[in-house]
């Protein structure tokens, strides 16, 4: 949706080899600049089958499958079994089965975030001994990743969600985030945040090994060498509550007004004013979840100072209302 950012046709070279080459520092570059953060992790028991359409989640989701479960991305109607996992980049709405499909019920997104209740809870191992009872489980990670601090990495990619198969490495770190995430050890904090950059760095990984997603990867890489450009994004970064007109865009990146927009679209693939929508709204989310700032304020902190009208962009956007987002953390918290 947003950055294109490799730069050769992928679809002739070996994956094994890919590495060798010397265009791996611009894959280095992008790892080097990459700011990861930890969001949440959950261990959920599927109570009902259920397909969720249009699920949506401004950070990375990760899910890896438990034993004896499925998940089916609908788009594909590729299912994922014991082990394997379900990336959904940032910002990449889906439709999701959770459960054996012929049974499942079919219910929006809004509906599912304020019946979540009904569908899943905690995993409880201890519990489904005792009751003889296998419930389906997957375990469920949350973590941002962005490029020089301003932009979703892989929302950037436009790739969309996608199954893991057969990764052990990846499996791993996620089993030792899971693990970390129950104890109250010394250097809790330090050893998540770790494993999380090392999963996101995996999962780069994955993509180039795997060669997926080659049409959407082959494009030029103009966006990490030209500074113009990443003033941009910081200055947007560091005012998402001022003016942002393209010609004030135009005074920090030295270009003139009537070229700015031109000039962004050419090297993003997007609109300057949509890309600040969307970095308005993704912090407007996150205020939601971590603050009690009102709506009315965060609509202003945001860049929004008419609120009926930052509320109707927001539903448009998210499906949900802005209320009704703040009484979730995340598409499937329990």
């Amino acid at each position: 949706m947003f950055l294109y950012i490799l730069i050769l046709d992928l679809s002739n070279i070996d994956a094994h080899s890919f590495l060798d080459l010397p265009i791996m520092e611009d894959f280095n570059r992008i790892i080097e600049s990459l700011s990861v953060r930890f969001i949440r992790c959950r261990h959920l028991d599927i109570l009902q089958s259920v397909t969720v359409s249009n699920a949506y989640d401004v950070e990375n989701t990760l899910i890896v499958v438990g034993e004896d479960s499925t998940i089916t991305l609908e788009s594909t109607l590729e299912t994922a079994y014991a082990d394997d996992i379900l990336f959904i980049p940032a910002g990449r709405a889906c439709h999701i089965t959770f459960g054996m499909r012929d049974r499942a019920i079919r219910i929006g997104n809004e509906e599912f975030i304020h019946n979540r209740e009904q569908y899943f809870r905690k995993h409880v191992p201890t519990e489904q001994l005792k009751n003889g009872i296998r419930f389906q489980n997957y375990l469920h990670i949350n973590f941002e990743a962005k490029v020089f601090d301003s932009v979703s990495f892989f929302n950037s990619l436009d790739i969309p969600p996608f199954l893991i198969r057969g990764n052990k490495y990846l499996l791993q770190i996620t089993r030792e985030i899971a693990r970390e995430s129950q104890t109250h050890a010394p250097g809790r904090e330090r050893v998540i945040q770790l494993q999380t950059n090392l999963l996101a760095i995996a999962i780069i990984r994955h993509i180039l090994e795997s060669n997926q997603f080659v049409e959407k990867l082959a494009t030029n890489n103009t966006y990490f060498r030209d500074p113009r450009l990443i003033d941009i994004f910081t200055y947007i970064k560091n005012n998402l509550s001022g003016d942002l007109s393209n010609r004030v865009l135009a005074k920090v990146a030295n270009v003139s007004e009537d070229y700015v927009g031109q000039y962004f679209k050419m090297l993003t693939g997007i609109n300057p004013q949509d890309y600040i929508e969307y970095q308005r709204m993704e912090m407007a989310v996150k205020l939601l979840r971590t603050t009690k700032k009102s709506i009315r304020a965060i609509g202003n902190e945001v860049g929004y100072k008419d609120t009926a009208y930052f509320c109707r962009r927001f539903k448009m956007m998210f499906g949900i209302p802005a209320g009704k987002m703040r009484r979730r953390e995340s598409l499937l918290n329990i």
